[in-house]
């Protein structure tokens, strides 16, 4: 089962490629930009935000078939893609019947550009080295 934080990640990754999120009535979102320093930026906690208020009814990632609230359900979960290494929603259970959303994206996957990514927290990263070379200096 894609847990919220698996699909919140899937958005920003996508997000980051310019994807936007369409919505059924009409409209899309692409929230820019993703991450701020070490966290999600305000637009795009906004932007899902929204998602979570509707549940994820009638929204869909740009190039994918399945809605938010479909991935937010217990019927798929998150794996990499086999070509690009980008979070894909796969059922659960059943037969895989969707292309991964960079089937539309010319150029891509492209190793000379950074990969999309999640935030991080940079003085956690650093007090981490911090410790693992006190440790080799012992």
């Amino acid at each position: 089962m894609a847990a919220a934080q698996q699909v919140k990640e899937y958005l920003a990754y996508w997000f980051q490629l310019g994807k936007p999120l369409q919505f059924d009535r009409g409209g899309a979102i692409l929230p820019h930009p993703v991450i701020e320093g070490n966290a999600y930026s305000p637009a795009f906690e906004a932007c899902w935000q929204r998602v979570l208020a509707s549940g994820g009814q009638g929204c869909y990632l740009a190039g994918t078939e399945q809605s938010i609230a479909e991935l937010l359900s217990g019927a798929w979960d998150m794996a990499d893609c086999a070509r690009c290494e980008m979070p894909v929603p796969t059922r659960s259970l059943g037969i895989q019947s969707s292309a991964c959303p960079c089937a539309d994206l010319p150029g891509w996957p492209n190793t000379e550009l950074p990969q999309p990514r999640s935030p991080i927290d940079s003085r956690s990263q650093l007090e981490q080295i911090r410790q693992r070379l006190a440790q080799t200096q012992n």
